[in-house]
């Protein structure tokens, strides 16, 4: 029986590794990310369909020389939350709080607001 809630602990780990693939097995196949960040607005938001696509934008981050700290995770349900904080090597701080719509344990729409130094 799958789970009804996801197990953040292992996706935070997962984050903070920079394993992309495990942060993907959090992801049913229909999900969708959206993202609203400096380049792209509430009425732009980047918007990214399918476990596949969502899989390069994960190992493109997970690709980049920075930390990430996963902290404030919570899920109940079919809903949760997290933020998420990196630094690169040269001090540049990025900031991300996400929404997470959950299905049988798994994300089926992330929605994330992130602003990094300029």
């Amino acid at each position: 029986m799958p789970a009804t809630t996801i197990d953040l602990d292992q996706l935070a780990h997962a984050i903070e590794a920079r394993d992309a693939d495990a942060q993907l097995a959090a992801y049913a196949p229909d999900a969708v990310f959206e993202s609203v960040d400096q380049e792209h607005p509430p009425s732009r938001p980047t918007i990214i369909r399918g476990r596949d696509a969502i899989g390069e934008l994960l190992r493109d981050v997970a690709s980049r020389d920075m930390e990430h700290h996963v902290s404030d995770a919570i899920a109940s349900g079919d809903r949760g939350a997290l933020r998420v904080d990196c630094r690169y090597p040269d001090g540049t701080r990025v900031a991300c709080v996400a929404t997470l719509e959950l299905r049988d344990g798994l994300i089926v729409r992330q929605r994330q607001v992130q602003t990094w130094d300029s």
